[in-house]
């Protein structure tokens, strides 16, 4: 039994389920209510399930890039669950979730999700029966560039499809659990006490300091040196 979690974007998701069968889910809607709301969900989600949170055997989690703030909810609590009951963290990007939505479709997919400052996050793959091939890896680009280096997908997907010509879609821990069984659809993080999301870019606060200060802002987490 796995339990996927989402919370790159304003709606976060969560599903209980296993590869191909999921057995309930849960959403929040708005940024600000992720953190609040995330642990009530879960709970709710599991109880939706019939399932003790004993019985989940592992958690994957979108990994972004994404909302800074959204990233760090869901990293705070994935890592608090594998470290109270001891299960594997593994992780996928979330460009590459709101691309298996579109699983079905032909040729390649191009998810782009907001990155402020006029760009964009986006990310290209093709999926292919039993695994997904990363055609382009989570960047962060100007629109025009996004089209100049995958000029003609089948299907634009994500938050901010519109800018480039398709229609909206959000990331949804469903189909984060579907990865799980697809080959090159979620990775295993090795140590997630010292692991992070992938951000995609710095937060606005700390691209403002370093700025201001002229130097990039002090790592706790990267070893000195």
């Amino acid at each position: 039994m796995w339990l996927a979690l989402d919370t790159a974007t304003d709606r976060a998701s969560l599903a209980v389920g296993r590869p191909g069968e999921i057995l309930a889910r849960e959403t929040i809607i708005g940024a600000r209510n992720h953190a609040g709301g995330l642990l009530a969900a879960l709970d709710a989600c599991l109880a939706r399930a019939g399932v003790a949170q004993e019985a989940v055997e592992g958690v994957v989690l979108a990994d972004g890039p994404g909302s800074f703030t959204g990233l760090r909810v869901g990293a705070a609590a994935a890592k608090a669950l594998v470290r109270v009951q001891p299960m594997p963290l593994w992780t996928a990007p979330s460009l590459l979730v709101c691309a298996a939505a579109a699983a079905a479709a032909e040729g390649v997919i191009l998810s782009v999700s907001n990155a402020l400052r006029g760009e964009l996050f986006a990310a290209a793959y093709h999926f292919r029966p039993g695994m997904v091939e990363s055609i382009l890896m989570p960047t962060v680009l100007a629109p025009q560039d996004i089209m100049a280096r995958i000029p003609a997908p089948s299907h634009i997907v994500g938050p901010a499809a519109p800018t480039l010509g398709g229609n909206p879609t959000w990331p949804d821990a469903g189909d984060l659990l579907w990865l799980v069984g697809l080959a090159g659809g979620v990775t295993r993080v090795a140590d997630p006490p010292r692991w992070e999301p992938e951000y995609g870019r710095p937060a606005e606060a700390q691209a403002q300091w370093e700025r201001t200060h002229g130097r990039p802002l002090s790592d706790p987490a990267r070893p000195a040196g």
